[in-house]
């Protein structure tokens, strides 16, 4: 759940949620001594006066700001039955882009989780543990670029997190520019708490099981607060979803067709040219996951394997273990030491569709002709194809803080270290064994075509496992990422003026980040054929980069009503790239006509290094499917009219690298808004945001590419306007194309290559609203309600400098979510407690582009009860009415529905809570 905990003024419900806020440890364990939570109480009433919140160093009186906070509590994440970080904050409405997941096997980390805030991409969003970097995900995002992975960050020792959004450079640094998400872990806690959760899905599949265990002590001058998690669960395929376990849900048709599980084909023929040695039959009756069809367009017989996407698993089978420790000592009132430590493990298994053999075109001495061969291993023929994921963490941090000049001013300095390791073992066919195995050596040549002789019987036959392992290795990568930072920061009130004091923030930084990806040697481009890995690439890399901030931060009391906050801070990058510095600043306003009404607004510049991996990767090789614009035009067709056509949109081969002369992206943003509290029980706000980012890296559109490639080969753009072929922008992108010539495939293209390169211009602006309102009752007990709400005004995108900006919100390719809005109702009563939690993702394109389909709205419900002063038990139920995706009838791509939606369906948990204190 979303909430902002946070009042304008000083009434009954601000104390309250100031104080689940600040001192969650008084709410968890409730049943203390009076003492205990009188001694809490006063805590909570001095901190007051001095909150530190995400967006600023200086503390301050209110949670509020020039710039609005969005905030989830551990309680949040215990009512919403969120069993993870990442699913907390993918439900905000600010996440307007959807990032890749469980689901999207294919993706290059398919056991991590990104965030992808406003639609600006995973890298854009800074995420920090307790105001501190922590290490990158080692595997880049898409093979590209880095990102914080929200899993590794144990649920159990959460406080709360607070979500900004928009740039916030001068504070942090670089990657603060479409937000800041800064996780804050527990502490100052007091007493034991074991929590015990199992949960299964009603569809089937899936049981998961989940303790948590939090706790702390403390002494006159000493206290230590500790937590620990460990998390079960079980995998789950698409053959396990009906909707999604065939090609014959495809809803674009009412005769849908399978993927051909084997066939060799006749590449002299264009109609019946299948060739089926012993009878199209009996061969399919041989595998019997396969089921003979008849072909389209007059290729004759097929032999289809409808279930072949549905071997993918669609939620990771997995076991997360975490540990987190924190502690503090009073060396004097004016000095304390503190120290922490997070670990983080998890042993997971993935797994994508199953493997595949395709040989090239050659001619085979037996039938006297050309032909290709294409076949698809089934379960039953190689087993398990599970890929494991072992991955730790951990992140620790040391230092001292205290205060100077009787109590004025605050010190913190830290020093700190974060670490995370990536191990990959993914099982393969090896190219030279399964070439051998099928084909036999090479013959000779004929018209520049190899000759092979096709072992008919051991092609048209399953193989048996004994042979699969003879053909197959297991394909190893590692990687490795680590930050290691100091910090001081120095905060306090410098002079009064009429209105108050002035307060001011300065902070100074150095750090190193280090990372490095040893693909399996196997998978490289260049690899000899005889030690080369089946049908699959990598991407390796390494590098390190030192930087160091120097900040400072200013609020100023201009009227009673009226107060400014200024920043600004200066960043210096020690590395290979074209980055050597930047300076960022920010400003905002505050204007209190009233205590109960906030105008604000804030204006802030920002920018971002260039993912490391951006800079660092090693050649690494990828297949891309591709629309061959060129041949298109050629013809004299548009490409409208080339639409779908086998002959123009194929798979290619394609190689990357790292970019060392890449620049910083820089951004600005600003947001302008009110907060009102319209009656003691009631407040909302509404706040506009607008975010611009120039120069952001990102490697050519392979759209783009051939798009300009075909005008320069053709000498006109699609309009018809001159292109000069001779041109230094046409001399590169005909450089990034590598043709075919002569034979079948003459014209074809043969490989692309593609180089990340500062190019584009990003903005997006919308509204984001937020209403909340409380009504205690006698009789019926105490209601929470809150409702928010985010819109997106415009996106516009300019791929290179111009092109011309094109406001693509509504492009019928684009897929990020329009508006968003989330929902919530908590009720408790004496010893009961229950709580409605629900999302609404806006409308998205239908998948040819001629429409759009319905909003995705999904309920949750959770109720407890209190059956001994120290015990609770409670069942919640995610996804009450198993909501599945919006229906598009003309999603013809499996799995026949966009990624961002769930196919879990409802998912049900029963849950025992025990406090010891």
């Amino acid at each position: 759940m979303s909430v902002n905990n946070v009042r304008l003024q000083r009434s009954r419900l601000t104390t309250a949620m100031l104080a689940a806020l600040l001192a969650p440890g008084a709410a968890l364990a409730q049943d203390t001594q009076d003492t205990t939570s009188q001694q809490q109480s006063s805590q909570t009433q001095e901190q007051l006066d001095r909150v530190t919140v995400t967006g600023s160093r200086i503390k301050r009186a209110t949670v509020e700001g020039p710039a609005p906070i969005t905030v989830i509590t551990a309680d949040d994440l215990e009512r919403q039955g969120f069993t993870t970080v990442s699913e907390a904050l993918n439900t905000l409405t600010q996440i307007s882009g959807s990032a890749q997941n469980e689901l999207t096997q294919s993706g290059f980390t398919p056991n991590a989780s990104a965030l992808d805030l406003r639609g600006l991409g995973p890298g854009r969003v800074l995420t920090l543990i307790n105001g501190r970097r922590v290490a990158d995900y080692p595997l880049p995002y898409n093979g590209q670029s880095n990102f914080v992975n929200l899993n590794a960050i144990p649920r159990a020792a959460v406080e709360r997190i607070e979500v900004l959004s928009g740039g916030a450079s001068a504070i942090y640094g670089s990657d603060a520019v479409a937000g800041v998400v800064n996780i804050i872990l527990k502490t100052n806690y007091e007493g034991d708490e074991v929590n015990i959760r199992a949960g299964t899905t009603t569809r089937g599949g899936s049981d998961s099981g989940d303790v948590t265990w939090v706790g702390g002590k403390s002494g006159d001058n000493w206290s230590v607060t500790y937590a620990a998690q460990y998390v079960a669960r079980e995998g789950l395929f698409a053959s396990q979803r009906d909707f999604m376990d065939s090609y014959r849900d495809d809803p674009s048709t009412a005769n849908p067709t399978p993927v051909e599980g084997i066939r060799l084909r006749n590449r002299q023929a264009s109609t019946n040219n299948r060739l089926w040695p012993g009878g199209r039959d009996a061969v399919c009756g041989r595998f019997a996951e396969f089921e003979a069809f008849t072909l389209p367009n007059n290729l004759g017989q097929g032999c289809g394997y409808w279930g072949y996407p549905a071997t993918q698993a669609i939620r990771n089978d997995l076991q997360n273990a975490s540990a987190y420790l924190y502690g503090v000592m009073d060396f004097s009132s004016a000095l304390q030491g503190f120290a922490t430590l997070s670990i983080w493990d998890s042993q997971a298994k993935t797994a994508s569709s199953t493997q595949f053999f395709g040989s090239p075109i050659f001619y085979d001495p037996q039938f006297g002709r050309l032909v290709d061969a294409q076949r698809i291993f089934t379960p039953d023929e190689v087993g398990n194809q599970e890929t494991s994921n072992d991955e730790r963490s951990w992140d620790f941090a040391v230092g001292l803080r205290g205060t100077l000049f009787d109590g004025r001013f605050d010190w913190d300095a830290t020093l700190s270290r974060s670490e995370y390791e990536v191990e990959v073992s993914r099982p393969r066919f090896l190219r030279q064994p399964l070439f051998d195995y099928f084909l036999g050596p090479q013959l000779g040549t004929i018209s520049g075509f190899p000759i092979h002789q096709l072992n008919i019987d051991r092609y048209f036959r399953p193989l048996d496992q004994a042979t699969y392992r003879t053909l197959s290795t297991d394909v190893v990568t590692t990687a490795d990422s680590s930050v290691t930072q100091a910090n001081f920061v120095f905060s306090g009130d410098l002079f009064e003026l009429p209105a108050g004091p002035v307060a001011m923030a300065a902070v100074l930084e150095g750090g190193r980040q280090e990372y490095t990806l040893n693909p399996d040697p196997r998978l490289l481009p260049g690899t000899p054929p005889a030690q080369a890995i089946y049908n699959l690439t990598g991407t390796g890399g390494g590098g390190e980069r030192d930087r160091y901030a120097a900040g400072v931060e200013f609020s100023v009391p201009i009227l009673s009503t009226l107060k400014a906050q200024l920043a600004a801070r200066y960043d210096k990058y020690d590395d290979v790239t074209a980055v050597d510095d930047a300076v960022t600043y920010n400003a905002g306003l505050e204007f209190r006509p009233t205590d109960s009404l906030l105008f604000r607004g804030s204006y802030a510049t920002s920018f971002r290094a260039p993912d490391m991996h951006y800079v660092f990767a090693d050649t690494s090789g990828f297949f891309v499917g591709v629309f061959d614009e060129y041949l298109c035009r050629q013809t004299g067709q548009t490409p409208q009219q080339c639409g779908n056509a086998a002959a123009y949109n194929y798979q290619v081969f394609g190689t990357r690298q790292g970019n060392p002369n890449l620049e910083e992206e820089e951004g600005k943003s600003w947001t302008a808004g009110v907060v009102w509290d319209v009656l003691d029980n009631l407040s909302m706000e509404v706040d506009y945001f607008n975010i611009e980012l120039d120069n952001a890296v990102a490697d050519i559109g392979t759209a783009y590419l051939l798009r300009n490639e075909a005008a320069c080969r053709l000498g006109t753009d699609r309009d018809g306007t001159s292109v000069d072929p001779n041109s230094a922008g046409c001399q590169q992108f005909r450089s990034f194309v590598t043709r075919t010539v002569g034979g079948p495939n003459d014209g074809r293209i043969e490989e692309i290559r593609l180089n990340p390169i500062n190019q584009s211009f990003n903005a997006i602006d919308g509204i984001d609203a937020t209403v909340r309102y409380r009504l205690d009752t006698d009789r019926l007990g105490d209601f929470n309600f809150s409702l928010k709400w985010s819109h997106t005004l415009s996106q516009e995108f300019e791929e290179f400098p111009g092109d011309g900006v094109e406001d693509y919100r509504d492009d019928p390719t684009n897929f990020d979510f329009r508006s968003r809005v989330n929902w919530a109702v908590n009720w408790s009563r004496d010893t009961w407690a229950a709580s409605i939690y629900g999302y609404r993702w806006g409308s998205v394109p239908n998948w040819e582009e001629t429409g759009r389909i319905a909003p995705y709205i999904i309920w949750n419900g959770a109720v407890s009860k209190e059956i001994t002063p120290k015990a609770t038990i409670g069942v919640s139920v995610n996804n009450i009415f198993d909501k599945l995706a919006p229906r598009d009838d003309s999603f013809y791509t499996y799995p026949f529905f966009w990624r961002a939606y769930s196919p879990i369906g409802r998912e049900v948990f029963v849950e025992f809570n025990y406090k010891f204190n």
